[in-house]
């Protein structure tokens, strides 16, 4: 009985975390994802390409690693993506190098993939705003205190202190 349960904890864990279809996209022909998921979903061969290149590639700044290390509270992020979208192809991976990093703990950002209507595989984008993608956004416990959205006004590292320390000086 103990095993069963344990099992039933297991199997929902696993599916509370990744709840996500591929599907083709209509304009492209191309698989896409859409739903809540984790990074091992970009490990199928429709995704890696793109994601494995901008993560190898991109490489932080340095002294805002530091800066942001420092200022880590209670933050969880929500990025919302669309793997058709050239921008989070890009931006995406560079923001999970700069989240591993700084030592982020998994548990504390979700993934959500939305369709080219900016809808994910149920409701998880419905109460969120979102007109571009990817949009990061940032919570400190259950408070929105900034997003990232689309492309970053400076870089992403820059862009990330300035959410979780706003008015302090870069």
């Amino acid at each position: 009985m103990r095993t069963l349960l344990l099992l039933l904890i297991i199997t929902g864990m696993i599916y509370a975390q990744e709840q996500y279809q591929i599907t083709l996209d209509e304009k492209t022909g191309r698989q896409m994802i859409v739903g809540q998921c984790t990074r091992d979903a970009f490990l199928d061969t429709a995704f890696v390409w793109w994601y494995n290149s901008n993560y190898e590639m991109y490489e932080p700044d340095k002294d805002f690693i530091s800066k942001i290390k420092s200022e880590l509270t209670d933050i969880h992020i929500t990025i919302v993506m669309a793997t058709w979208c050239g921008d989070t192809r890009r931006e995406v991976p560079r923001f999970l190098k700069i989240l591993d990093q700084i030592n982020f703990p998994e548990n504390n950002y979700s993934l959500i993939c939305v369709d080219r209507k900016r809808k994910g595989l149920q409701d998880e984008v419905d109460d969120l705003d979102i007109q571009l993608v990817p949009t990061f956004i940032f919570y400190e416990g259950e408070n929105e205190i900034g997003r990232i959205i689309e492309t970053p006004q400076t870089t992403l590292e820059e862009d990330f202190y300035s959410v979780i320390s706003p008015g302090k000086e870069n």
